[in-house]
């Protein structure tokens, strides 16, 4: 994912880390020459968490302060496989784009159909009738990183009318 956002010339936004997947996501995307922005709470950065080598690191004071920042820097999300933290984030941003408070585009990395449980769950809940159908489509999904970038790249927000309407990102 890193090289291919190098490749394609779009920085990565993210959390600031270097340690797990997403260290090892910035540290392709730097050596494939591309841009990298960090936004790391300060608590974090602190216990030696910080990537030093990053193109711009962040430090903020909380995690909820976090997550707008990279909101505010990014122009559509990617979940790549990952634990609480990532659910976490996916939900939050997924649910501002339903609300209205950004019209980005929002995407997994289904790698080796990690999010197959997550997406078959949103699709159930379309069908109880708990999300509907046009917020489903608000979360874009493939295997490959060039076929998502192609999702992405094609993405149109919706001109349905939203809880908070659409804000200019």
């Amino acid at each position: 994912m890193g090289v291919v956002l190098a490749r394609k010339g779009v920085a990565l936004v993210y959390g600031g880390g270097r340690t797990g997947l997403m260290g090892t996501v910035a540290d392709a995307a730097l050596a494939a020459g591309g841009d990298v922005i960090g936004v790391i709470p300060e608590e974090l950065a602190t216990h030696e968490l910080k990537h030093d080598g990053l193109t711009q690191l962040h430090v903020v004071q909380s995690m909820h302060e976090r997550k707008a920042k990279m909101a505010e820097l990014a122009d559509g999300f990617i979940a790549l496989p990952g634990g609480l933290g990532t659910f976490e984030e996916l939900c939050e941003i997924l649910t501002w784009a339903q609300l209205g408070i950004h019209s980005k585009p929002c995407a997994v990395l289904n790698t080796a159909g990690y999010y197959d449980p997550l997406l078959a769950l949103l699709d159930h809940a379309v069908e109880e009738r708990f999300v509907r159908a046009d917020d489903r489509v608000l979360l874009m999904d493939a295997n490959d990183p060039d076929v998502l970038f192609e999702k992405l790249a094609a993405y149109v927000p919706s001109t349905r009318t939203r809880w908070v309407g659409l804000v200019e990102n």
